[in-house]
């Protein structure tokens, strides 16, 4: 993964949201007939999953297709709005109104979580994004839809349905670039995780046993294991957190569990609602 970052909206907007909802001039047909812009954003897609986001380039996607640089200009007017195109295609919400869970508030967001995840696993170049001020075009603003209408029955304030989806995703970031960081690591340096931390074994053996650090001494044998699911972990908590303020919130309401349980299965039946997914 390049160490490089890319910001998204850095291209013309406007432009860039003519070509996201299809409202801007469509091109004349051209020597390559069989060339469309959801063909240049799959190639381009294509080319970052391979070889990272570094390698995007107008040239580069217009080589993979067999075809002059120029032709590709015809399309889309840049890098910049090329990218905003690549982001709103891997966030294409699926249309399985399973993949969001059971029902409930709290399955839809456990499976978004991993949805998540999976998505920035198949895709490690959306961490060298900086997507602080994203162009919201369809893929994105469907995928929030399924989401909040399956989380509306929380109860919370719409800031507040926001901010716990921001939360999750948040989460979600920093675990994947853990995660793809470490396998970076492992293919950059030729040691598999065992290899290097058995090369620190010697030395953390004669830390442990200096008296130095008595707690970090008593922890069990797998403490440290590669056994234990510490993104469940960490993503039950934040739901749990979520679990105790839903609670208080129906409790001041006047609201019991039961009846909260039922609006929600209603509200799920008729949404059909679904998680992210990414079929490139």
């Amino acid at each position: 993964m390049a160490s490089g970052t890319e910001t998204s909206g850095s291209g013309d907007i406007g432009r860039t949201l003519d070509l996201l909802w299809d409202t801007g001039r469509r091109p004349s047909r051209g020597p390559r007939p069989g060339l469309t812009l959801e063909r240049i954003v799959e190639a381009a897609v294509e080319v970052a999953d391979r070889d990272g986001l570094g390698a995007v380039s107008m040239r580069r996607v217009a080589t993979e297709l067999g075809t002059g640089t120029m032709s590709l200009y015809r399309y889309v007017p840049g890098k910049g709005e090329l990218l905003d195109l690549m982001l709103d295609r891997v966030q294409r919400p699926s249309e399985n109104p399973a993949d969001l869970g059971d029902g409930d508030w709290r399955s839809a967001l456990h499976a978004l979580a991993h949805a998540s995840l999976a998505l920035h696993r198949r895709h490690t170049w959306l961490l060298e994004v900086n997507q602080s001020r994203p162009i919201l075009g369809p893929s994105a603003l469907d995928g929030m839809e399924k989401v909040l209408a399956r989380i509306r029955p929380m109860g919370l304030t719409d800031p507040e349905l926001v901010s716990a989806v921001v939360m999750v995703d948040g989460y979600v970031v920093g675990a994947a670039r853990t995660q793809v960081y470490q396998e970076e690591a492992e293919r950059r340096s030729g040691l598999t995780d065992a290899e290097f931390w058995a090369a620190q074994e010697p030395s953390l053996v004669k830390a442990m046993t200096s008296g130095r650090y008595p707690v970090l001494a008593s922890l069990s044998e797998d403490a440290f294991g590669t056994g234990f699911d510490h993104f469940e972990f960490g993503l039950q908590r934040i739901l749990d957190g979520l679990e105790v303020l839903v609670a208080s919130r129906r409790a001041a309401d006047g609201v019991t569990t039961t009846d909260a349980d039922a609006d929600a299965d209603a509200d799920a039946a008729g949404n059909g609602s679904a998680a992210p997914e990414d079929p490139a």
